[in-house]
């Protein structure tokens, strides 16, 4: 058994959210393939759309209101799973 930590995306099926999960689960396991041991897709009930990290909320739909840009979704992945990983140009700030 692998205490690497697993991430979970929880969404909505009736809302046609499967694409933009598998997405978002496509850029984490290709950004934290090294720190991490999965990434599950569960679907939830209606308009169910949350993102954690072992039993830590990295996002909630509800709480967050809306979706994650994929750069704060990595952002607040890499703060739990690796906190002193750069992320290179998603960390860089805009001027």
């Amino acid at each position: 058994m692998s205490s690497s930590p697993r991430i979970t995306i929880t969404f909505c099926v009736r809302c046609g959210w499967l694409l933009r999960s598998s997405w978002m689960a496509q850029e984490l396991l290709t950004t934290f393939s090294a720190d991490i041991s999965e990434v599950a897709l569960r679907p939830g009930k209606s308009g169910q759309f949350r993102i954690d990290v072992d039993e830590t909320i990295v996002w909630d739909r509800e709480t967050d209101q809306g979706f994650p840009d994929i750069s704060t979704l990595k952002q607040r992945v890499r703060d739990i799973v690796s906190p002193d990983r750069s992320l290179g140009h998603v960390d860089r700030k805009i001027q």
